[in-house]
């Protein structure tokens, strides 16, 4: 809202007003309003959520300290939306069909996950809403997204007409004319360690010939359906621990903000041979928002934690970064830069299924790990929360390093 009001003023020559042409500009505004309303107007929340009393619902895990936590105001995912959200709509242009699609995704993830939260909270149901609900939820966002990229003109990505992994200003030094450009309409992204980092779903049923475009999208959109459900699960699966989850989202967020920012840039993206998405430098005002909004809960969700995110947050969290992924076409990069989910997701799940493998074979259940998800696992051994967390988080800043060094390694 505020881009529209001073872009109009830049055209009254109002001193200053320029600067709100700037993405760099408008992603710092985002970045520092959200620390504001996440720590200032987060106090107020907390307060609220305690006088009315909506504090977390502890199951006995036999963990040391866990009744500690009985109490401690949850749903505080609200303050994470709406530090998202405000920055968002005060500094970006909201035309954009990415601001579009985050904000969608936000709010959609955030009603899910609230609805969840409430009725643990209000109607006393330990086991929240249904899963099936959750899916179908998810799978609906998924199929909105799947669908804009695919009819929407605005989405396009933007190549040069050639096979060579080369610079414009190597093309126009050899032949003397500028490269041809044009627009791309498809199923690519971006696959990592290869020379030719260019993938195409579509290429998985190239034996339909000419109908493999068309399939293509159907493929697509069932990967998008998967990242979305897998991620915004394992973000939920992984706030297990004060500042676990929010502390991971943060640096997840950053590393995202980087490659929207050269996806967004000519010159970046023609010098480190990634797409060029037209419109996506937009993206970089909302990753903004969201990397505020994650470390000002940080400052009230650290150990011990005055709030806790609940499913509100946490669905929303993974949520975004799974979309946010897809706009920019990294979506084969989240394996290692959500290693982290990555590894929660796989630990409840390899000790669900060795459990009933081994109880069905044996006659008694057997585990893997003490118990799942992996930070539990890690709690029962004798670690500290706050050690945990912290290793986790480094672990997650490595993870991200090395998905940014990939833009080099092929």
């Amino acid at each position: 809202m505020l881009y529209y009001l001073f872009h109009y003023l830049s055209e009254l020559d109002f001193p200053g007003a320029g600067m709100f042409q700037y993405i760099s500009f408008r992603t710092g505004m985002a970045v520092i309003f959200s620390l504001l309303i996440g720590t200032i107007f987060g106090k107020k929340v907390i307060r609220l959520l305690q006088k009315q009393q909506i504090g977390e619902v502890v199951r006995d895990l036999g963990l040391e300290g866990q009744y500690q936590k009985k109490g401690t105001p949850t749903m505080g995912g609200l303050i994470i939306i709406a530090s998202i959200l405000i920055p968002t709509l005060l500094f970006s242009k909201l035309e954009n069909i990415y601001i579009i699609l985050m904000v969608i995704s936000t709010v959609w993830l955030g009603a899910i996950g609230f609805v969840d939260d409430y009725i643990k909270v209000f109607k006393k149901d330990k086991e929240g809403l249904a899963g099936r609900f959750k899916i179908a939820g998810q799978v609906g966002l998924g199929l909105i997204v799947a669908l804009t990229l695919m009819l929407n003109e605005d989405v396009v990505i933007r190549e040069k007409q050639s096979d060579e992994v080369t610079t414009v200003q190597s093309i126009e030094h050899e032949t003397g004319e500028a490269p041809v450009i044009h627009n791309v309409k498809g199923t690519i992204t971006t696959i990592p360690f290869f020379k030719n980092n260019r993938f195409d779903y579509s290429s998985l049923v190239w034996f339909l010939g000419d109908k493999a475009q068309q399939w293509g999208w159907l493929i697509f959109a069932f990967a998008v359906i998967f990242i979305i459900t897998a991620v915004s699960n394992g973000a939920n699966i992984t706030d297990g621990l004060d500042g676990l989850a929010t502390g991971t989202s943060a640096i997840i967020g950053t590393t995202l903000g980087i490659f929207a920012y050269v996806s967004g840039n000519t010159i970046y993206a023609d010098y480190l041979n990634i797409m060029y998405i037209p419109h996506s430098e937009e993206l970089v005002v909302f990753i903004g928002a969201f990397i505020g909004a994650t470390v000002g809960f940080l400052w009230y969700n650290s150990f011990p934690a005055q709030v806790f995110m609940g499913d509100t947050g946490s669905l929303t969290l993974g949520g975004i970064i799974a979309v946010f992924a897809i706009l920019i076409r990294m979506e084969l990069l989240i394996p290692i830069l959500c290693g982290i989910f990555l590894v929660e997701n796989l630990s409840v799940m390899i000790q669900v299924s060795y459990f009933k493998y081994t109880k069905k074979r044996y006659g008694e259940g057997r585990r893997i790990f003490k118990m799942a998800p992996l930070h539990h696992h890690y709690q029962l051994k004798g670690y500290t929360e706050s050690k945990i967390v912290t290793r986790f988080w480094i672990v997650g800043i490595i993870l991200a390093v090395l998905t940014i060094v990939t833009l080099k390694i092929r």
